[in-house]
């Protein structure tokens, strides 16, 4: 009788081949990890550099950026003036220094908010010419001014013409607001410019006589923006002064005469800088030479 031992073995080692089979496949908890396939690179947003914004039209920022880049000032040389007798009178300064100078008169029809901080930002050299009774309501404002290097300067205290006036009305124009100039900035002004440029030898004599070294008046004038030329050469010349005003376009005009200066191959200086003794004014009244 034949055995069944063999076909029984050989099922055995196939079902042990199976199993083996079974068991060299991986698992569905282990199963490789596939590797993702890299996005299209149009698929990727991307992030555009933004641009640097520009400022907004006659902001602050936009005026600063427009001024012009200067060569330095060069050293400055005063100019000598009278120890004595009546004033000195300057539309020009005699220089040949390639400087030129800024000017601001009044300071009560108006005082834009953006000046103190331009002036600063910009570093422009003024020269405020003030009437009293403005520079005492709104002292915050020219202080503000002042504290960036600007110097003040005596404009009368009721901006009347001078000219063919008595001395004593003039001394009282000028002297009073010489006084009160001091008591609110601390020093005596050593400038003068008279109201509408309109002098007499009495003015120049009050001007000495209150403190004033130099009265100074101008050689362009500068208006919303325009520099107005009083000579046929449309440039502004060495030791040339202009003239603006504390008005709603003060900004612009600041900014056309930095631009016609440096058009001009100049450089904006202050004007006190020019003057010698300025550092050691009369400091009061009674300092003054007796009322005539």
């Amino acid at each position: 009788m034949p055995s069944n031992t063999a076909p029984r073995a050989v099922a055995v080692l196939l079902s042990a081949l199976a199993l083996s089979a079974c068991s060299a496949q991986p698992s569905h908890a282990f199963a490789r990890a596939t590797t993702p396939s890299p996005t299209p690179s149009s698929a990727i947003p991307t992030v555009s550099p933004s641009p640097t914004a520009k400022p907004k039209p006659k902001s602050l920022a936009w005026y600063v950026a427009q001024v012009p880049t200067f060569p330095p000032a060069p050293v400055p040389v005063p100019v000598q003036v009278a120890s004595s007798g009546p004033a000195t009178v300057w539309s020009h300064v005699p220089t040949d220094q390639k400087v030129a100078f800024i000017t601001i008169d009044d300071g009560a029809l108006a005082r834009p908010a953006d000046v103190p901080e331009f002036i600063r930002q910009a570093h422009i050299p003024v020269t405020m010419f003030l009437n009293s009774p403005a520079a005492t309501e709104y002292t915050d404002y020219f202080t503000r001014i002042e504290a960036t290097g600007a110097v003040v300067g005596n404009h009368t205290i009721d901006h009347p013409e001078l000219r063919g006036r008595s001395y004593d009305y003039q001394r009282r124009e000028i002297c009073g607001s010489a006084d009160k100039l001091q008591q609110l900035f601390g020093k005596r002004p050593a400038l003068f410019r008279p109201p509408f440029g309109e002098y007499d030898h009495t003015t120049a004599q009050a001007a000495r006589d209150c403190g004033a070294t130099v009265m100074v008046n101008w050689t362009e004038t500068v208006n919303e923006g325009y520099v107005r030329y009083q000579t046929p050469e449309k440039v502004v010349k060495p030791g040339d002064v202009l003239l603006m005003h504390f008005r709603p376009a003060l900004m612009d005009d600041l900014l056309g005469a930095l631009k016609a200066i440096h058009k001009s191959g100049l450089t904006p200086a202050l004007l006190a800088d020019y003057v010698p003794g300025l550092t050691d004014p009369p400091t009061a009244e009674g300092d003054l030479p007796p009322r005539r």
